[in-house]
């Protein structure tokens, strides 16, 4: 376990690093049970001691912090050289933000936020990054900020979030109801899917679609001679797999508004009541890094 813990926290991400942390983590598990069964006549009296409980209540704590993963923690892990498919980084310093995203160890995705002036270091603005399709449906939130006002101040990208989350729930449940009634189903090729992984790294060039990467950003308590708290900004550009660019500019597409006649959030174009939170950020560059010998023979389904 020492030896495989040190390699899945130290090296790129490996399916076989992490299976066999997990089998050995099994082994130990099952070893420790045998050894209870045992010796649970003389483990019995240790518990009379009150250094027993000292050590549970430790363990609970480690395991607990574990579990949830608050800052310091998360920011032990930032240092892991494993940037597997639920690890990502996030930086931030004087000149900007940068987000990293490698779901295989052969494409890596950077994001780099260059600051304006509006930006304020010491209550910096909620942020949140995603990737819709082609039909504007959320994909997958890559990171928002930590906050608990993140969807109140970023309620586009929540307003995506929970279309597909109504969207995905439909699918599977009609996926269900359909398995208990018939055999197979035929029809029309689907437009979109639920799986990153046939946007980002599909593994049939032919199939590939395009997607966008999304930026909402809002600076809290940010006002304007014609507004009391400008809302939040969109950003976005658009990937296609068909023709790779290791660089593009992101750009302003509007800030989101409540449709109350369709009942649902909706971008518009900034106008002249707009004036610091055009500011808060001067450019973010997408940069992608692909190896294609090592994509078209590695397996890379699962970001």
């Amino acid at each position: 376990m020492a030896v495989s813990g040190f390699l899945a926290f130290s090296q790129p991400f490996s399916i076989k690093v992490i299976g066999l942390h997990a089998l050995t983590g099994f082994l130990f598990i099952i070893v420790v049970t045998c050894h209870v069964f045992n010796n649970i006549v003389p483990l019995k009296k240790y518990f009379k001691e009150p250094v027993v409980w000292v050590v549970i209540f430790v363990t609970v704590l480690l395991t607990s912090l574990f579990i949830y993963q608050p800052r310091p923690v998360r920011a032990v892990l930032g240092l892991s050289g494993n940037l597997g498919p639920v690890l990502d980084r996030f930086e931030m310093n004087e000149s900007g933000m940068t987000y990293r995203y490698s779901p295989a160890p052969f494409y890596k995705l950077l994001l780099d936020l260059r600051t304006g002036p509006s930006f304020d270091t010491q209550n910096p603005p909620r942020l949140a990054i995603w990737l819709e399709n082609q039909s504007f449906y959320h994909i997958k939130t890559l990171f928002v900020s930590d906050s608990s006002d993140s969807r109140e101040m970023l309620p586009f990208w929540a307003f995506k979030v929970e279309g597909w989350e109504n969207a995905k729930r439909e699918a599977e449940e009609k996926e269900l109801a359909l398995d208990e009634v018939v055999d197979g189903v035929s029809g029309a090729t689907q437009n979109g899917s639920f799986d990153p992984a046939d946007y980002i790294l599909p593994t049939d060039q032919n199939s590939s679609m395009p997607y966008r990467v999304m930026i909402e950003i809002n600076q809290p308590g940010d006002s304007s001679q014609k507004m009391k708290d400008q809302p939040s900004l969109v950003y976005e550009v658009e990937v296609d797999n068909f023709a790779p660019r290791t660089f593009q500019l992101l750009e302003l597409i509007g800030y989101p508004e409540f449709d109350e006649e369709k009942k649902e959030w909706a971008i518009y174009y900034v106008d002249d009541r707009f004036d610091s939170a055009l500011e808060i950020v001067d450019s973010v560059l997408l940069q992608i890094e692909r190896d294609l010998n090592k994509e078209s023979t590695g397996d890379v389904k699962g970001p």
